[in-house]
């Protein structure tokens, strides 16, 4: 592998870890009810380029701005840089453009959620949706962006290799990442103030069903965590096992923690932390069956 090729790698690491900070920084934005804290307006902040007299939710959805927008340039680099290295076809030219239209969808999504108001303590349906909707398309962008990598050193991949219990897991982590967006929103507007009082909320008949919903990512998450244990101990390989078994112990105890703690806004960072880490292991498991061939 030239030294061009191992500096594009670098740059698709750079970016895949840069993207992570962006997600967790926007899930501070949510947790801290800072979604609001350039009012209604997109993509200026409080209808000017620099905020004048920024309060702190100000300066906290102003930043994630500034982030997404430093992902959205070197994105836009990778793709220019992949059609220059790689010759058209390559997988690290096609994960480039794949990239690219996924944060510009992650762009438009993160516009949305302020113009349709899908923010601080909005409870309605379509929030939650949206950011289901947003979740999952964030954990694509990441698994893209980790391909640009990871293709840039392996021109051929065959989906056929991969089994279908890999495929099976990277499925069962999304499914639980959804159910706990939703959780996480019903944290966010009805924070509890005691572990029965929590409880007594969710099991009121009078409850709201996206609270009634926070019930289900406990159980979801505990049969994910189950499920992903297995596949590792079946079908994945070398440091990918040890990863995936590691991240998804600490992931079941963080979310017990979670729970324990009634979500505080530093458990729920740490908490998305562990489950993008799960998914970005699940995606490069799927990978590493896949690729045939490494370039030089």
């Amino acid at each position: 592998m030239n030294n061009r090729v191992q500096a594009f790698v670098r740059l698709a690491w750079a970016m895949l870890g840069w993207n992570v900070f962006v997600v967790l920084w926007g899930a501070f934005v949510r947790a801290s009810g800072s979604g609001a804290g350039c009012g209604s307006h997109w993509p200026l902040c409080n209808g000017a380029v620099m905020p004048p007299s920024p309060t702190m939710s100000t300066i906290i959805e102003f930043t994630h701005r500034l982030t997404s927008g430093i992902a959205l340039i070197g994105v836009a680099a990778l793709v220019v840089w992949s059609r220059i290295l790689f010759a058209k076809g390559h997988l690290a030219r096609k994960a480039a453009w794949a990239s690219l239209i996924f944060i510009i969808v992650e762009a438009l999504l993160g516009a949305g959620l302020v113009l349709l108001a899908y923010v601080e303590k909005n409870a309605s349906a379509g929030r939650a949706l949206y950011l289901c909707a947003h979740l999952t398309n964030t954990l694509l962008l990441l698994a893209t962006i980790g391909s640009c990598g990871w293709f840039a050193r392996h021109h051929r991949w065959v989906k056929s290799r991969v089994p279908t219990l890999v495929w099976a897991a990277m499925g069962v982590a999304l499914c639980a990442s959804i159910t706990g967006v939703v959780a996480a929103l019903g944290d966010t507007i009805w924070p509890a103030v005691s572990l029965q009082e929590g409880m007594r909320q969710e099991f009121s008949k009078e409850a709201p069903l996206l609270l009634q919903l926070r019930l289900v990512h406990p159980v979801i998450a505990s049969a994910s965590g189950v499920f992903l244990i297995l596949a590792a101990l079946l079908r994945f390989r070398g440091r990918m096992k040890a990863w995936l078994l590691g991240l998804t112990v600490v992931q079941l105890a963080a979310g017990g923690l979670n729970v324990v703690l009634l979500a505080p806004v530093w458990m729920q960072i740490l908490h998305l932390a562990l489950a993008v880490s799960v998914w970005i292991v699940l995606a490069f498991g799927a990978m590493a069956y896949g690729s045939e061939t490494e370039t030089v």
